[in-house]
Formats: C-alpha cells, structure tokens, sequence
C-alpha cells in the first residue's frame, strides 16, 4: 500500500479490511472498552522475527489501550524481554503472561522498574532434560533464571537470549525448579522435534515447537491459557468477552482459549485449524487489521 492508501501488491487499505472483519466479528463481543479482554502473542504476531514493529499495528495497539480494553501481551518471552516490548507499545499498565504462562507481570509505571512478578509456577526439570540429553547429546539447554536471564550449558547464537547468560555444567542446570527449559538443535527441523519428543514419551510437562530449532518445556497443564484463564477472573471479564490472536504451537491452547480466536496468515496449518479466524500475515499487518475492526466494532 503507499502513502496515498491504495492497494499495492494486491493488499487492500487496513480501513478496509478492517470494515471486512468488524462484519465477521461475533456479535456477542462487547465494544471496545474495560469489559474486552485481548490478548496478543508478540513474535511473528506483532513483531515480525527479525523484530521489526510497524507503524500500523503499534498505533492499533494504542488506540485499543486508550478505548480502555484490557491488552494482556501473551508470549513465550522471558519477563525481562517482555518488558521492553510493553514499553514500545505503550502499555504502561495492565498485565502480562511470559514464559508460555509460567509467569505473569503486573505492569504498572509507580512500580520499580515499572512491573513486578505476581505468579509464578516450576517444575523439576531433570528428569526432562536428562532423557532430552540422552537422546541429543550435542543439543544446547536453557533454563530460564527468572528475572535476570538463563543458565545454559553452552553459549546459544548472539541475540537468542535476553538478560544476562550464564554458562554452567549440566548437573548446575537441572539442579533447581525451573518456570521454562530451552532445547535448542540448529540441525533439527520442527517435524524432527516432534518426532523426538514422541519418541522419548516426556510425561509431566509441557511443550511446543518453536518457529525456529527450539523446543520449550513448561510446567504439566501450565500455557498461557491457563495463565490468561486466572487473569480473566482476576479481572472480572466474562468468557465470551475475550480474544487472542497467534502464529505458534504455543498458541493453540490460548486460541482454542479465547471467544474469538484469531490465527495469522503465517501461522502453521495446526494452528490455523484451530483458530475461529485467520487475518493476514504479520508483513501485512494482520494484527492490526483485527484490532482496528474491534475499535469499529463499538461504533
């Protein structure tokens, strides 16, 4: 699209594409206001992997957060790169689900450091990590270290890791309850991880297939539905008042989850499938195509 607002490459105005979704929407939502609750992943759902955030959806998400709905970021980031995130959208206040629903944040800017860590769930991680190794030797491990960064047993590719990166043997690793462990094998495909997990038969815990050579492992029943279920009571939201938008295996549960759950254009097929809608990619601005139809929703 250039300036002027004309279709370019074959990609309609947001304006309307935006006016094509508000008539798709469900009529039981509520308008935008105090009563919607919309929770958004980060990764290749605002942000595009390379980190970029357009024009186009940080002022959709801002216009959200001034009509006074509740925009709960919800992703697989680390609390401390959950953070900045917040901050370059505008959401000063409000919550926060990290680490896969592991964690959750209350944002608030007369808190130190403008947050502070309400809820947190661990596992044992060994038993995981030991059947992990046996099977991938040559694999690189992290554990989250909550707040500060991760303890990993080799250095992982510059930019991977947030916050501070400490190298430790494998018994240091396993040694403490953990929120989220890190599989990280450049050679293995998502397929190939699925395969492995399947394989190995883990059992009491959770998992999903990163975007890229990774594989997250939670606390058993623990994602970020279950964490944005706890914040919807907690702020008094009704079920049918709520939406969640996604591109990751981590996100089938949370869209499944949700009243209106949208998938991106460049999401898999499996999460796609289980998604009430699909909007347009992440290069395209997808997420603020359904957030500008929720601000016309109400009008």
């Amino acid at each position: 699209m250039d300036g002027a607002g004309r279709v370019t490459n074959g990609v309609l105005p947001l304006t309307e594409r935006a006016r094509r979704w508000r008539a798709a929407l469900p009529a039981t939502l509520p308008g935008a206001g105090e009563d919607l609750l919309v929770a958004l992943d980060i990764d290749g759902t605002l942000l595009t992997h390379d980190g970029e955030l357009s024009t186009a959806v940080a002022g959709a998400v801002a216009d959200l957060r001034d009509a006074g709905a509740q925009v709960v970021l919800s992703t697989g980031r680390s609390v401390q790169a959950v953070t900045p995130v917040a901050e370059r959208l505008g959401l000063e206040r409000g919550w926060a689900v990290c680490s896969n629903g592991a964690v959750c944040i209350r944002l608030d800017p007369e808190l130190d450091g403008g947050h502070e860590i309400t809820d947190v769930v661990t596992f044992d991680p060994a038993p995981t990590l030991r059947l992990l190794r046996d099977e991938l030797p040559q694999g690189l491990f992290a554990v989250e270290d909550l707040g500060r960064g991760y303890k990993v047993t080799a250095p992982f590719p510059m930019g991977e890791l947030t916050g501070e990166v400490q190298v430790v043997d494998f018994e240091e690793l396993v040694a403490a309850p953990a929120t989220r462990v890190t599989l990280r094998a450049p050679e293995l495909s998502a397929a190939d991880f699925d395969a492995l997990v399947q394989r190995v038969g883990l059992h009491g815990v959770g998992y999903a297939v990163g975007w890229t050579a990774w594989l997250d492992i939670s606390p058993d029943g623990v994602n970020k539905a279950s964490a944005l279920e706890m914040l919807r009571g907690r702020m008094d939201i009704a079920p049918g008042a709520t939406v969640a938008m996604g591109d990751g295996s981590n996100d089938l549960e949370m869209l499944t989850w949700a009243a209106h759950g949208v998938a991106m254009g460049n999401a898999g097929a499996n999460v796609q499938a289980v998604a009430d809608a699909v909007t347009d990619t992440v290069e395209h601005d997808g997420a603020a195509v359904v957030l500008r139809a929720l601000l016309l929703f109400n009008r």
